[in-house]
């Protein structure tokens, strides 16, 4: 697959992205809501795998779509740091502190996040990687075989999130192509909208019917393979192939039904997707290690917790709890740094250089497909 030459381009922000995010962030609340209670509802394990590819997978993706494939700049190595980093030690800090007060051991987390932090970790990776990758010749077959091959080292595990952060590295290339415009044929054809449909139904159909054949060391993607199908360790990364597959495919029939138009409140909460993820483990926590979650035991009680995790990711992901939180989820680290040096003078007599404007336009001209081969910085 050829890859997109870097630019720069400035985008609006679309709602269609926000409306993918308030769904995957949703299905995780809910997922994270009910889990200790997946034993004892077949419900439940139907759930879990069929909404399985929207839930991380359709994260990782998103995550992708507003990331930035150009050169680490100082500016954009401080937003790793205040976006990603300080907030993933400060959380972490928070969950052991809350653990702690709960009555569990006070345990600092540094190269292995509790939870759901594994995933900034692998961000604040995959944003790395990220310039690297689009460099590559085929960038999607490459980090497709790391993926597959990073199974059979068992170094590759939890430590610095490593096994997730090289196994769904393709997807979250594939995110950041979508977020250059590959694939609008797809979203936009009428053709794609019933494939669409019948793809997310074929999702809940498998959940339904084979969820106690879906291992979850086939979905965890945290550990070596392990031979515990009729495939042996000689066939393991053929399951690992078909889940990524799977979940790619199911992510694309899923974004070609969100609507792409602005929803009132999905919208606007979705745009608080990364505060939602954040924040909901801490609150989840105390309920659960309670064992108040745990008394729920009919199906009208188990409708009405997943119904509480909806409504959960709703109060996170809105805006007065985004700015209340800001704080912790964006700290200020200018603090850290230097100031800038001042601009060395330059001579009168030197002619000066040309507009940022006119430097894209004469870039653009020289590339045909320069929309698709741009990026964006956000």
């Amino acid at each position: 697959m050829e890859k997109p030459t870097p630019g720069v381009t400035v985008r609006s922000r679309d709602p269609w992205w926000d409306n993918a995010r308030f769904v995957s962030a949703a299905l995780i609340v809910v997922l994270h809501t009910v889990g200790s209670l997946m034993s004892r509802y077949d419900v439940l394990g139907a759930y879990h795998i069929g909404t399985w590819a929207f839930r991380v997978p359709l994260f990782v993706i998103l995550a992708g779509v507003f990331s930035s494939g150009g050169p680490l700049g100082p500016r954009h190595l401080r937003t790793l740091l205040s976006s990603i980093a300080l907030p993933a030690l400060i959380f972490s800090l928070l969950y052991s502190l809350e653990v702690y007060a709960l009555g569990g051991r006070f345990t600092p987390h540094i190269t292995q996040l509790p939870w759901t932090l594994w995933f900034l970790m692998s961000l604040f990776f995959w944003r790395l990687l990220l310039p690297l990758v689009v460099q590559l010749r085929h960038p999607l077959l490459v980090t497709t075989v790391v993926s597959l091959a990073v199974g059979y080292v068992d170094e590759f595990g939890m430590q610095f999130s490593a096994s997730r952060t090289l196994v769904y590295l393709p997807l979250f290339y594939l995110g950041w192509r979508l977020g250059q415009g590959w694939l609008q044929d797809w979203f936009r054809a009428r053709w794609s909208l019933p494939v669409a449909v019948a793809g997310v139904l074929a999702s809940f159909t498998v959940g339904w019917l084979w969820h106690t054949k879906v291992l979850g060391t086939w979905l965890s993607m945290r550990h070596a393979y392990r031979a515990d199908t009729r495939l042996g360790m000689e066939g393991a990364w053929v399951i690992r192939l078909l889940v990524l597959a799977s979940a790619a495919a199911l992510v694309l029939c899923l974004l070609r039904l969100i609507p792409r138009r602005r929803l009132p409140f999905v919208s606007a909460l979705g745009s608080g997707g990364f505060t939602i993820y954040l924040l909901h483990p801490l609150v989840i926590l105390p309920f659960r290690e309670r064992g108040h979650i745990a008394r729920a035991d009919t199906h009208l009680e188990l409708l009405a917790l997943m119904v509480c995790g909806v409504l959960l990711a709703a109060v996170l992901g809105s805006p007065w709890v985004r700015r209340l939180v800001r704080p912790l989820t964006k700290p200020s680290v200018d603090w850290l740094f230097a100031a800038p040096a001042a601009p060395t003078p330059t001579d009168p007599a030197d002619p000066p250089a040309p507009p940022l404007s006119k430097r894209l336009e004469k870039r653009s001209a020289s590339h045909p497909d320069g929309g698709d081969r741009s990026l964006t910085y956000r």
